[in-house]
């Protein structure tokens, strides 16, 4: 760590927990951590032509039924983030909810997951949204590959030391 990075965090700025004291990444500790239960919202959506919209609503993708395999695609990256994040810990989740709703030009997307653990679901969440539109995005390609993914965001978060926070 830098002198000027050492004076910031003497100074009680915050820092960046999967760091060590030397600046080196590391896998937080959070084994004396109580658990709790911990909730996440994130959302995003994917943005396409008109006339694409229109083929995934009345089922005419040849692929399949895009809005379901974006379901499960993202309910399945819930289960995987440890393994696509370095230094996420692997979660205990009790519950995925993934949600595609389909407008006029674009699909929203909305993932909420809940765990009863030491960390917190964020991740799980951002990454359920974040593979959901990519296996949408999958789907249709062969009929428009200009859709556009974003923004993916978190939404809300609740449970463990930092409390509640919204949008």
């Amino acid at each position: 760590m830098s002198e000027r990075g050492r004076a910031r965090a003497a100074a009680g700025a915050p820092r960046l927990s999967h760091l060590d004291a030397r600046g080196r990444a590391r896998m937080v500790e959070v084994g004396a951590k109580p658990e709790t239960e911990r909730v996440a919202v994130a959302s995003g959506e994917v943005r396409m032509a008109p006339a694409t919209a229109r083929l995934i609503k009345a089922g005419k993708v040849g692929k399949g039924d895009v809005l379901a395999v974006a379901r499960l695609a993202g309910i399945q990256a819930v289960k995987q983030t440890h393994l696509l994040i370095p230094l996420c810990h692997p979660l205990r989740v009790s519950g995925v909810e993934v949600e595609v709703v389909l407008g006029r030009d674009r699909a929203r997307l909305r993932a909420t997951v809940r765990a009863v653990d030491r960390t917190g679901v964020e991740r799980e969440a951002l990454t359920a949204v974040s593979v959901a539109a990519l296996a949408l995005y999958d789907m249709a390609k062969a009929v428009d590959r200009g859709m556009v993914i974003g923004p993916v965001q978190l939404e809300e978060k609740s449970g463990g030391r930092s409390g509640h926070w919204r949008r």
